[in-house]
């Protein structure tokens, strides 16, 4: 049991995907502006995470490595990451319409972010077991959304902070997300 929370601690704060590895920054910087849409993003991207290690650890375990084809392992990865979020999407899109709207462009561009496909890659190179995968793609998502709810909230208050034209909009955002990165670096030692 140990070693499921020394994985989802790791990945949730040390190994944390946007503020450590600098991963899934589109829809980081992109959709951060708003708690309510970063919240969304962080959960539709942490289910993502999670049925992708679900559906490609199967698949790398009893297809890829029996028939020694590992090299077809991004291919692969990317294709099953592409077909589960279009079925999300499409999910969404009949249950949600207000979620679908607020989510915008960057439910589709979950499809290809670098955060969902390096957890898998992350989880084949790590020889990670099933219920391993499943605690990575758990807190790999949840830092993912913490990191999502933490910009939003400085971004919020950084909209109506007395701070220089030339650095309002991204430039603020970019040294704070460099604050951020710095405070989740100090976990590099916890495990």
């Amino acid at each position: 049991m140990n070693e499921f929370i020394v994985i989802f601690i790791g990945m949730a704060l040390i190994n944390n995907i946007v503020l450590v590895r600098y991963l899934g920054l589109c829809p980081f910087f992109g959709v951060s502006k708003k708690l309510g849409p970063a919240l969304s993003m962080g959960m539709a991207t942490t289910f993502v995470m999670f049925i992708a290690s679900v559906a490609t650890w199967p698949i790398n375990q009893y297809v890829l490595i029996p028939f020694d084809v590992k090299y077809m392992e991004i291919v692969v990865f990317i294709l099953v990451i592409a077909s589960l979020v279009q079925m999300i999407e499409l999910f969404i899109k009949r249950t949600s319409a207000t979620l679908y709207n607020a989510l915008g462009i960057y439910l589709a561009l979950i499809t290809t972010n670098c955060a969902v496909f390096y957890l898998t890659l992350w989880n084949s190179l790590y020889d990670y077991s099933f219920l391993e995968s499943i605690a990575s793609s758990l807190g790999a998502g949840i830092g993912f959304t913490l990191a999502l709810i933490l910009m939003s909230g400085i971004r919020e208050r950084l909209d109506i902070a007395d701070c220089p034209r030339s650095m309002r909009g991204l430039p603020i955002a970019f040294i704070t997300a460099m604050m951020l990165s710095l405070a989740l670096l100090g976990f590099g030692g916890m495990l």
